[in-house]
């Protein structure tokens, strides 16, 4: 199968589903390997540059989306219901997900100040994140977004958001200078609750 048999395969299979499939679920549809479906994707994306749609890539997840250039049209009509459903401090969560990448609860947590897990369920059920596995530590989840988010805000991948590199190096800075004025290490625990509604 060529690259472009390939890529018109993924939008079908992509289209048909009407939201995002995994990279594990393609390969086994398309029958090909990871090189050959970033590769595919990467085809699509071009195919439909400058269309209403784009492509839209996780790490763990692929799917068709609004384009950016269309965005801002959508956004004045999801931005107050999108607000309204998971506040504010369901938008700091995301937030720090977005620029800082996969985070644990206790990192969402020491960044925020407070416990975050009232958030982190509403924003699960509403499809805005995923939960996988940690490598690092089996007894914690890493949280991340889903492709549905990142086509809320209108970019085909985290490095789009604004500001991106600037506000990433921001978070690890201030991480960093957390760590070395606590020299029993990181403070990962948070003991102060949210307000009700969070």
């Amino acid at each position: 199968m060529n690259t472009s048999e390939l890529a018109i395969k993924l939008e079908a299979f992509l289209f048909a589903e009407g939201g995002s499939l995994s990279r594990k679920k393609l390969l086994q549809l398309l029958e090909c390997k990871p090189e050959e479906l970033d590769v595919a994707v990467t085809t699509l994306r071009d195919a439909v540059a400058g269309r209403g749609i784009t492509v839209i890539t996780t790490d763990t997840e692929i799917a068709l989306a609004v384009a950016p250039a269309a965005h801002e049209s959508l956004e004045k009509a999801f931005q107050k219901e999108l607000g309204k459903e998971i506040g504010e401090a369901g938008l700091e969560v995301l937030a720090i997900i977005l620029y800082r990448g996969p985070s644990t609860r206790a990192q969402i947590d020491y960044v925020r100040g407070v416990n975050s897990s009232t958030s982190v369920r509403n924003l699960l059920a509403r499809g805005l994140l995923e939960r996988a596995g940690n490598p690092d530590d089996a007894r914690e989840y890493l949280y991340r977004p889903t492709a549905e988010l990142l086509a809320y805000l209108g970019v085909t991948s985290a490095q789009g958001l604004p500001e991106y590199d600037t506000i990433r190096g921001e978070l690890a800075s201030f991480e960093q200078a957390q760590k070395a004025s606590e020299p029993f290490g990181h403070g990962n625990s948070t003991t102060a609750r949210e307000p009700e509604g969070n």
